[in-house]
């Protein structure tokens, strides 16, 4: 294509690769890209490519969680839009963008602003889509500010449009932001409607790819993980080797002790600025991160729903159900990840009471039996808690199944405590009809498989007894070392 030097023909493909990195989510190429045609652009006086790559570099660096870059290069793009009397459809796209970047940055009167041209310029041009991703945008800002009503009326009018137009894009989130509105205005039926919608919604929409596709996003966060401790370590690493220079040097150097003291001081304070930045950046990076593990898990839990559902034997169909539990308790972890203030541990009564919901739900049973925590508060390691879950899960599973036969009433008892800093006494018991003498056990072979797994890799030790009904406690020795 250089060869005969189409040099619009070689912008228009670099904007095209451009974009098509970004969709593959290949970022820091797109990026590449975009810059490398912003250049090019400029040097050949191309204002149209130019314009495209501003909003591509713009694109990539919103993804790249960098909202300034991403300011900057919208900005370029609405300028220079602006100045060549580009078309209002167009503008729209371009105001949008901006918008959301000075979201993103926490500048909500001006990112109102900018949204508020495009619905403008929206209806004077009866774009129909871009009315309705800025009434949504209208709705989100408006909530961050805390004016509900404002966002409550454009909340409604975009879901009213997707509704009509079947446009399912981002509807399970529309959903949800009513519902929080409804929540913020006190107005609980209309929350709890809305969130049903959204649980309705994800339920009916959800899609996965394959197991591979959640085994490499575990991937990616693990790695993730594993580079941001090397990252902190040899920062630490550098300061400590800082702070022993300088100490030696006083040490040789009385005279100099004032001097290199205030030295020292002022340094590590920048330094000190900086790790938290760094920190807090990385907490809202591992927060998204376990909001998208939630949400896949959602959507498997999902799928294995769908799928159970049309499946008409009663053993595969419980195997089913067992395993859209399991990971459901996986994924009220990865939710209280992200929700609380506190991403290295989960608050474990909390945690039980929302797994016996989930549980109680899937089984319809609860009018029928009554789930109690009985339990202090207690916060444990997520490398602990997710075993703990798994055993939880797996044991009212099986006395939902079981010990209450013939839609008998009764009662199922959950507590763990710490004692000893390294030991934990798990117990989970429930009043119904026990084990029969003669009879074999019941339960899934994989459960107990799995249930016996997960003692011996915390530690345990497991008992059962039948005493007007069934009672299984666990002793673990948790590993302090880590």
């Amino acid at each position: 294509m250089e060869s005969i030097n189409d040099k619009a023909g070689i912008a228009g493909a670099n904007t095209r690769i451009s974009e098509d990195l970004c969709r593959q989510e290949r970022f820091e190429e797109a990026l590449e890209y975009a810059l490398k045609n912003i250049a090019f652009s400029k040097k050949n006086d191309l204002n149209e490519e130019l314009i495209f790559s501003y909003t591509n570099a713009g694109s990539a660096s919103i993804a790249m969680h960098k909202p300034e870059d991403a300011y900057m290069y919208f900005n370029k793009a609405v300028s220079l839009a602006q100045a060549l009397g580009y078309n209002p459809i167009y503008m729209c796209d371009f105001f949008n963008n901006r918008g959301n970047a000075l979201k993103r940055l926490g500048r909500y009167n001006e990112a109102l602003k900018d949204y508020q041209e495009v619905l403008k310029l929206s209806k004077q041009t009866n774009y129909r889509n871009a009315y309705v991703t800025v009434s949504a945008n209208l709705g989100e800002i408006n909530l961050l500010k805390g004016n509900y009503k404002e966002a409550l009326k454009h909340q409604l009018q975009t879901v009213k449009l997707q509704e009509e137009d079947n446009d399912l894009t981002n509807l399970t989130e529309n959903y949800g932001h009513i519902s929080t509105i409804y929540e913020k205005l006190k107005n609980y039926p209309l929350a709890l409607e809305y969130q049903k919608k959204a649980r309705i919604m994800r339920d009916s929409t959800a899609k996965i790819d394959s197991d591979k596709a959640m085994s490499d996003l575990l991937t990616k966060y693990e790695t993730g993980k594993k580079d941001e401790a090397i990252a902190s370590q040899a920062l630490l690493i550098e300061q400590k080797s800082k702070a022993q220079s300088l100490i030696f040097a006083v040490a040789l150097l009385l005279g100099l002790l004032l001097l290199s003291l205030l030295y020292f001081f002022n340094k590590n304070k920048k330094a000190t600025k900086i790790i938290r930045a760094k920190n807090a950046e990385n907490e809202l990076l591992l927060k998204e991160i376990h909001h998208r593990v939630k949400n896949n898990l959602e959507m498997v839990k999902s799928l294995i729903a769908l799928q159970s559902a049309q499946i008409e034997d009663a053993a595969t169909k419980d195997a089913m159900i067992a395993s859209q539990n399991r990971v459901q308790s996986m994924g009220i972890i990865h939710q209280k990840l992200y929700q609380g203030n506190n991403l290295g541990s989960i608050e474990m009564k909390d945690y039980f009471l929302n797994l016996s919901e989930g549980i109680l739900d899937t089984f319809n049973a609860e009018d029928k039996v009554q789930i109690k925590c009985a339990m202090d508060h207690l916060n444990l390691d997520v490398d602990t808690a997710v075993p703990i879950g798994l055993i939880v899960n797996e044991l009212l599973t099986n006395a939902l199944k079981y010990a209450f036969p013939e839609n008998k009433k009764g009662e199922i008892s959950i507590s763990l405590e710490k004692f000893k800093s390294n030991h934990l006494k798990l117990k989970v018991s429930d009043n119904g009809v026990g084990k029969i003498n003669g009879m074999a056990p019941k339960g899934t072979g994989f459960g107990s498989q799995l249930v016996n797994l997960l003692t011996q890799q915390l530690n345990g030790k497991m008992v059962e007894r039948s005493e007007k009904g069934t009672l299984i406690e666990f002793d673990f020795l948790i590993d302090t070392a880590a």
